[in-house]
């Protein structure tokens, strides 16, 4: 009986986040500061946003390519994942900009936010101009005008990590009172910086390169040279691995799993099981378990120069190992809570016992 009413109450704490709205409905806001966007990383999400809108015409209209691909097709590409990424945490370092006192989490939350900001902007200069005058921006060191901008996209990069670092080691101090919105940022943190440090791998010269070089040094795909057919705006190549794909995947876990737990959030009105915290935390953790796992996979695959549409035996195993794995520990969580769900009421029918 003790223990069942100690978690009792700590369900109780758990679910304070569904009990603040009149409807009793959870409230994603509910146990977080007055909202106060970072502004510089929303003036760039916004800028991002108009360059997205740009670069879809010039994708629609103009029919030059690059390395055997759609002229505007990067920088679109970046321009709408940009925006994403921007407008992402200028919502989550807003709310540490927002708390009453601390003042130095709110500077460093800021300077943080700030040069990220500074850095993909940086990046995205490089990129969208290299576009229009038709030169590749990535991986170029044949002219003194392609290195200086690789060198200055690659220290841009590099800053742009760190600065994430120290955003999410802030934010992962400060993520609010929901243990379920709690795990999904700090999980999402994590994948995030793993995704971005992913995208190291394409810096490096492969070493056909270094056996006949050629001014470039670094690539996207393995097993064949950058440029072959890819899939349409996307551009991930489908014959050969691409290590774009695990990059991407990964640096938008910040996105993915976040959203997960407003999911599980918004099922919680008609599912009661989910309206414990505890509940939706581990069933936020199991799905970001299945998120690294898948980020592996596509990784392991690149690695081996597989294409992504051609998946072999090994990564077909995985996938679907992650899927029943991820299966299984779901309706184990679940089946755990609806069970202490009706041990918890049956105890609660039962009249305390009265001592002599």
């Amino acid at each position: 009986m003790l223990t069942e009413t100690r978690a009792s109450a700590h369900d109780a704490e758990d679910d304070l986040t569904l009990t603040g709205r009149p409807d009793g409905r959870p409230d994603w806001r509910l146990d977080l500061p007055p909202q106060q966007w970072h502004r510089p990383l929303l003036a760039l999400a916004a800028a991002l946003a108009v360059l997205a809108v740009v670069a879809a015409v010039g994708y629609a209209l103009d029919g030059r390519e690059l390395v055997g691909r759609p002229l505007w097709e990067k920088p679109l590409k970046f321009a709408i994942s940009g925006t994403i990424y921007a407008a992402t945490w200028a919502w989550l370092l807003g709310h540490l900009t927002a708390l009453p006192g601390r003042l130095r989490t709110r500077r460093i939350a800021w300077w943080a936010g700030t040069v990220i900001a500074v850095t993909l902007a940086i990046e995205l200069v490089i990129i969208v101009g290299f576009a229009a005058a038709g030169l590749r921006s990535h991986f170029m060191v044949d002219t003194p005008l392609a290195t200086t901008a690789w060198s200055i996209m690659a220290s841009a990069i590099t800053t742009l990590w760190v600065a994430t670092l120290v955003a999410g080691v802030v934010l992962w101090r400060s993520p609010g009172a929901d243990a379920a919105r709690r795990a999904s940022l700090r999980a999402g943190i994590l994948l995030s910086l793993v995704g971005l440090a992913l995208g190291f791998l394409m810096t490096g010269p492969t070493s056909a390169q270094l056996a006949d070089f050629q001014g470039v040094a670094g690539a996207h795909t393995v097993g064949l040279p950058d440029g072959g057919p890819g899939l349409p705006l996307l551009g991930w190549s489908t014959v050969a691995g691409d290590l774009r794909i695990p990059h991407f995947v990964g640096m938008h876990a910040l996105q993915v799993l976040p959203l997960l737990a407003l999911l599980l959030e918004l099922a919680a009105r008609r599912a009661p099981v989910l309206a414990s915290a505890a509940v939706r935390r581990r069933l936020v953790l199991v799905g970001a378990a299945a998120f690294a796992a898948v980020v592996a996979n596509v990784t392991q695959q690149a690695l081996r120069g597989q294409p992504i549409v051609a998946p072999d035996a090994l990564t077909l195993s995985l996938a679907i190992a992650t899927a029943a794995l991820t299966a299984v520990a779901a309706g184990v969580v679940l089946a755990t809570a609806r069970r202490d769900a009706r041990r918890r009421t049956r105890a609660a029918a039962v009249p305390a016992s009265v001592a002599p």
